[in-house]
């Protein structure tokens, strides 16, 4: 997305699931007037997410096609997700 203002149009083409988009103009449609900006600025930043995941994705595979190892340098976090999923389970949570 350019330096261009969010609107419902480029957060619904943001979105790119038809699914997703579809429950967002609903979403939107059926919003009261207090609520409008609360809604937008949600699904605002999940078009944002989105884009960001997508670009990951194709700076992954670019580096995968260019021979490259893109996890090389990331951290394996999986001892300290699975102590975490271990309190909160331990707490009671499902």
């Amino acid at each position: 997305m350019s330096s261009e203002p969010w609107t419902i149009e480029s957060i619904r083409n943001a979105l790119g699931n038809p699914v997703l988009a579809q429950a967002f103009l609903g979403e939107i449609n059926r919003a009261p007037a207090h609520e409008l900006l609360g809604v937008f600025a949600r699904w605002e930043r999940i078009a944002k997410d989105t884009l960001a995941a997508a670009e990951r994705g194709q700076q992954i595979a670019a580096a995968h096609g260019r021979g490259e190892d893109p996890t090389a340098e990331w951290a394996d976090a999986t001892d300290q997700v699975l102590e975490a999923a271990e309190r909160i389970r331990s707490r009671g949570a499902a």
